[in-house]
């Protein structure tokens, strides 16, 4: 049996797609005013996301303590939600669409290794999470992975590869639980009448 040998790793294949000068500047500027929790509005970090190279639609909400890897991997759509603590860890390219929520504590990875490489050598795939999505709470999204519209993964599952539109997939390793019915939307009347 052959032996792992890390002393052997190797990225120098990797390119993550800025100077090395700008990648100290997120780490040691961006990335802390990203996550400090002082930051009272969205629109900050959202325009100190922008400043790094990342591509935000209108209407995104940002919450406090978000770390991001590299912005100009980040592509996300409008009206979508980024809760608090959230780790997108983006050594490539993270695509939310329009209406996604990423809940508390998501864990977005887009790196891995080859455990059939003795050097243990890197490898990254993008992930893509579509139009009306929602990652909940602690859930971890594998590389490569792609959530169909509308689709869910629940609170704490651990998802690798696609989730078709409007399933909801749970559990470690997430599996399909049932479809997402999204009821129709009330009338300003049928609100009122509600309170």
């Amino acid at each position: 049996m052959r032996s792992i040998q890390l002393r052997n790793y190797d990225n120098s294949g990797y390119q993550p797609g800025r100077s090395f000068a700008w990648r100290l500047t997120w780490l040691f500027v961006g990335l802390p005013l990203m996550r400090c929790g002082w930051l009272p509005i969205s629109s900050l970090r959202i325009a100190l996301l922008r400043l790094f190279g990342a591509s935000v639609g209108e209407g995104v909400v940002i919450h406090s303590e978000v770390s991001i890897k590299y912005p100009w991997h980040l592509i996300v759509g409008n009206d979508s939600w980024i809760g608090e603590r959230c780790w997108i860890d983006n050594l490539t390219t993270v695509h939310l669409g329009s209406n996604v929520c990423l809940s508390q504590g998501a864990y977005l990875c887009t790196g891995n290794h080859d455990w059939k490489d003795p050097g243990f050598g890197l490898r990254t795939e993008p992930i893509n999470i579509n139009d009306g999505a929602w990652v909940g709470a602690m859930a971890i999204v594998l590389p490569g992975t792609m959530l169909g519209e509308g689709s869910v993964v629940t609170a704490g599952s651990v998802i690798a590869g696609n989730v078709p539109p409007y399933e909801i997939f749970g559990g470690n390793p997430a599996g399909f639980l049932r479809k997402r019915e999204v009821r129709a939307s009330l009338s300003t009347s049928e609100l009122e009448a509600q309170r």
